[in-house]
């Protein structure tokens, strides 16, 4: 016992270092972790009041149904029947509140549709993929498939439950 305690400087010191260390510890989680960290879970408190303060973005589908059924009637039964208006077509708030002053932008199929589409080890194997260049090479999708029902074939195609 006489021993361990015979180098009691080297167990001040590196009993200092540790003391230390926690006290920077705790003044840097006092200075950086925000108030209400952790009272709802593994999240800020006022991260909630922060979401609510933006604007509204996004219309959702029945938005949209209103003034286009005709782009639901379109989808149904393909391969984009689930995909929402907005995942292609962009945030529509403002577009649905006013459209005469807001247009609908059509997206940009030969960067939209390799997003989902491109070849992806990734992906579910049951999910349609393709390498663009060879698929369509210069090609824009569109002028093959139907954007609310992709299947091949076109606008006949589209029509077809």
């Amino acid at each position: 016992m006489g021993r361990l305690f015979g180098h009691r400087e080297h167990l001040v010191r590196v009993a200092g270092l540790f003391l230390a260390g926690v006290v920077v510890f705790v003044v840097l989680q006092a200075l950086l972790v925000p108030e209400g960290f952790g009272r709802y879970g593994h999240y800020r408190a006022g991260a909630l009041d922060d979401v609510r303060a933006h604007p509204v973005a996004y219309a959702g589908r029945s938005a949209c149904l209103e003034c286009h059924p005709d782009a639901a009637e379109a989808a149904k039964g393909g391969g984009h029947a689930r995909v929402r208006c907005e995942a292609c077509h962009g945030a529509l708030a403002a577009h649905a509140e006013d459209p005469g002053e807001h247009a609908a932008q059509r997206p940009d199929a030969a960067v939209l549709c390799v997003r989902c589409h491109q070849a992806n080890v990734a992906r579910p194997a049951g999910f349609p993929q393709v390498d663009r260049a060879e698929h369509a090479g210069d090609e824009i999708c569109t002028s093959c498939h139907v954007a609310h029902h992709p299947g091949m074939g076109g606008e006949e195609e589209a029509k077809t439950p």
